[in-house]
């Protein structure tokens, strides 16, 4: 069920230097004098770190460099230049996301209607399960469901499996919607900075299959949601999204369940969002995240 097509083509540039004087009429000279129209421009200095961040992006209707030389040209003119870290993305190459989901509906069925309402420039060729629970939503919004249970003896040959899935069907993002197993170190490494995730934000104070209801035994006046990229590290990648909601002690705990599952559900959406619009740049286990 894909969405609808992108019809205009233009060309998104990320970068990141060390912060300089010119830079950034440099790479706006370079895109105006060779006929590009540029649509959006934003730039952030962490003064801290003396790094400069930017995001660009053009139209390439009446752009003169070929599409498939801009690269080169962006590395020969500014790379060592500037010592200039960055990538170029093109808007209608869209990015193929596979998801994750282990028993939970909430945040699958977020991302599915907003993938089948023509939200989002991508496509979503397969999801994949540990159990078959959700399959029926699956089959809803016909997308292919692998179901591979994992257990401690079968993990590392399931997830073999899954990674075989993943290369098979050219996923350059995943999103773990509630996906309740934790990603071997070998299969991060293979998509850094391109595995999303989403959890509540009571870690580590409330740890467990029921923080919600820990959370509530505690009294707790805010809840909230975490979306972020997976790590080796477990829940400390870089984060790209965070929510929080009021709550207070006439609140029960299926009110305050179902209150952070909306959270999570709108938290991990706004990240894949965010991701798909290259809109992210992580430096230092932090994200820049532009408007």
């Amino acid at each position: 069920m894909a969405n609808q097509p992108h019809t205009k083509e233009n060309a998104i540039l990320l970068i990141h230097c060390p912060d300089q004087q010119g830079i950034l009429a440099a790479i706006t000279e370079f895109i105006n004098t060779n006929n590009g129209n540029i649509l959006y421009l934003d730039q952030h200095v962490d003064r801290e770190e003396k790094v400069f961040f930017m995001r660009v992006e053009w139209e390439l209707k009446d752009f003169s460099i070929p599409k498939d030389k801009i690269n080169d040209y962006v590395e020969t003119l500014f790379g060592n230049k500037y010592k200039l870290y960055f990538r170029l993305y093109f808007s209608t190459v869209k990015p193929r996301m596979a998801i994750f989901v282990s028993k939970m509906s909430h945040c699958l069925f977020d991302l599915l209607a907003r993938y089948s309402a023509g939200e989002w420039n991508v496509e979503i060729p397969l999801i994949i399960s540990n159990h078959p629970d959700m399959e029926w939503v699956a089959n809803r919004f016909e997308i292919p469901y692998f179901c591979l249970p994992i257990t401690k003896e079968n993990k590392e040959e399931q997830e073999k499996k899954e990674l075989e899935l993943l290369k098979q069907h050219n996923v350059s993002l995943v999103v773990l919607a509630r996906y309740m197993q934790i990603l071997s170190q070998d299969l991060v490494q293979q998509y850094p900075n391109k595995i999303i995730n989403i959890h509540h934000s009571f870690l580590p104070a409330f740890v467990g299959a029921k923080p919600y209801h820990a959370a509530h035994a505690r009294g707790v006046k805010i809840i909230g949601a975490t979306s972020h990229y997976v790590t080796a590290d477990l829940d400390a990648g870089p984060i790209i999204e965070q929510d929080v909601a009021h709550i207070t002690h006439k609140n029960t705990v299926p009110e305050i369940v179902a209150k952070g599952r909306d959270l999570e559900k709108i938290v991990l959406s706004r990240a894949v969002e965010k991701h798909l619009q290259r809109k992210i740049l992580v430096y230092n286990n932090r994200t820049v995240v532009f408007n």
